[in-house]
């Protein structure tokens, strides 16, 4: 199979209607609903992502000038295990969830309560350009492990990916179950004409938005993974400032900075600023021993347009770049760069860079840390945090993000199985892991009254009858342990329960402080023997 991806074509318009129908008309046959089905369509998935490989790894060099290493790590292969892990846990996701104590109280443990797993039914799916094939297939990996069918979207930006993705999806999964709409603009508001069951969006918060207001109008659910000014502190007490800054820079130079999780700006105790800076430089060196253009693992800015975006960042700063600043427009290459600061207002750190350059903010006290960056976005997708322990859990407590890396950069969102996904407006819902199954997911909950039960539902039928009314609060109702202050009450059966319980706060608790009594009792006893 040749690896030069067919020429980019966009979707006929007026066949985007007919596509989303027939996704439609496949859900209603019920067959997604079967498991065996479902685990068929992610084992023919995975191996025409292996049978693709090349194809989409030249592809990723041609859209992104993303070298193979990251091509494999970031992208192809990072699919394929989300495949293998979902086929590895589909059974225990996908099965009944009996419910019981606590959430059904004993008086009602005969309704037989249970949650059933139902899919959604029809998604659309719409990917980004930074991370082509992972933001856009990992989404339907959850989608098919949760019964549901597809139409995927991907980035324009992306050519020669969406070419082969759409060959890929087309050929190889169940046909009309699951396609590619392939376009821009036009298009993405073609499909979103269309009634979906849920919709799931990656991309640029302004984007995002106009999602989410179309999909209102239809009351039609969204994920929307978005972005942010991630912030990264580094105060006085930071145990590794060389390692700092190596991991730091990791964050920049993957996919050229084009990471939705990478640090925008980096918050630092004023005095350890030279040195960090001479620790940045060192570990460029390390990284780039014949310089960032040179290099083979360096990936290119998406397009001019985005180039110039960036550019314009640093041709706006009135700080002073104290790393790297070198740009070839022609190549679309941006040198990893650092630029210190000393204002919010900079245009490197009030405009998110989605790009290989960041900003350095001198601090004098973590408070003023805390108060610039949730000034600057107080619900970012990302935080970093080098710190001792006491500092790193108070920038914890005290400022939101979607997730956070503590010593490191973003490797909270470097493992695939784990839930990932914004707050506020750096995105709503999240994926990965088991999370990538519930969010295509209706949890059914289902009860079942026999019909023998009909005297123990007595109290709910007309003529009400208070006395059954008290008979059912005693047995469901619960006494607080609190007053009218909200302050708790240690009384008579407080201590009690604390004697009896040996002062475990729960029925395992005593049973398992009482078991290890006795058993050291039964050794002190036969001491002798």
């Amino acid at each position: 199979m040749a690896t030069k991806a067919p020429e980019f074509q966009a979707t006929a318009l007026e066949a985007i209607p007919k596509i989303a129908s027939l996704a439609r008309g496949q859900f209603r046959t019920h067959k997604t609903k079967n498991l065996e089905w479902r685990k068929t369509q992610l084992r023919k998935l995975y191996w025409a992502l292996e049978d693709f490989k090349p194809q989409l790894v030249e592809a990723l060099k041609s859209d992104l000038g993303k070298s193979s290493f990251e091509a494999l790590l970031t992208e192809v292969d990072w699919v394929k295990k989300d495949c293998m892990w979902m086929l590895d846990h589909l059974d225990s996701f996908a099965k009944d969830q009996k419910l019981g104590s606590p959430d059904v109280p004993a008086t009602y443990s005969i309704m037989n309560f249970r949650v059933k797993k139902e899919p959604l039914g029809t998604v659309l799916i719409i990917g980004p350009y930074n991370y082509p094939v992972q933001l856009l297939l990992c989404p339907l990996v959850g989608a098919i492990a949760a019964g549901c069918t597809a139409v995927l979207k991907p980035s324009e930006l992306t050519p020669a990916c969406a070419m082969w993705t759409k060959e890929l999806i087309e050929k190889r999964l169940d046909s009309g179950s699951f396609s590619v709409v392939n376009g821009a603009i036009p298009e993405t508001n073609a499909l979103m004409n269309e009634k979906w069951d849920k919709i799931f969006f990656t991309g640029s918060a302004q984007v995002g938005s106009i999602i989410a207001q179309k999909a209102a109008q239809t009351l039609t659910p969204v994920v929307l993974e978005l972005g942010g000014k991630n912030p990264a502190f580094i105060t006085k007490n930071c145990s590794n400032l060389a390692l700092a800054a190596r991991r730091l820079l990791w964050g920049k130079t993957q996919n050229a900075g084009q990471v939705c999780m990478s640090q925008n700006y980096v918050l630092i105790d004023k005095d350890l600023v030279p040195t960090f800076i001479e620790f940045l430089k060192v570990a460029y060196k390390d990284m780039f021993p014949n310089g960032a253009k040179a290099s083979p693992d360096l990936s290119r800015i998406v397009n001019k347009r985005h180039f110039q975006r960036i550019k314009k960042m640093l041709d706006d700063t009135q700080g002073k770049i104290v790393m790297g600043g070198e740009l070839d427009e022609s190549e679309l290459y941006i040198e990893p760069t650092a630029v210190l600061v000393n204002s919010v207002n900079d245009s490197m750190m009030q405009e998110e860079s989605f790009g290989p350059i960041f900003s350095i903010y001198p601090v004098n006290t973590l408070d003023e840390a805390l108060n610039i960056a949730n000034l600057i976005h107080k619900t970012p997708l990302s935080l970093f945090t080098f710190g001792n322990k006491a500092e790193n859990n108070r920038i914890l407590n005290e400022m939101t993000s979607g997730g956070a890396t503590i010593n490191d950069g973003f490797f909270h969102g470097a493992v695939n199985t784990v839930p990932f996904g914004g707050v506020g407006d750096s995105g709503w819902g999240a994926y990965r892991g088991k999370a990538s199954f519930d969010s295509f997911t209706h949890f059914r909950t289902i009860a079942e009254t026999p019909g023998w039960a009909e005297k123990l539902i007595r109290v709910r039928y007309m003529p009400y009858d208070f006395k059954a009314l008290a008979f059912l609060n005693r047995l469901t109702e619960s006494k607080p342990n609190f007053d009218r202050s909200g302050k708790v009450v240690k009384g008579f059966g407080y201590w009690i329960t604390f004697l009896f319980g040996l002062g475990g706060k729960s029925a395992k608790g005593a049973f398992l402080r009482w078991l290890v009594v006795l058993v050291a009792h039964y050794l002190y006893t036969n001491r002798s023997s």
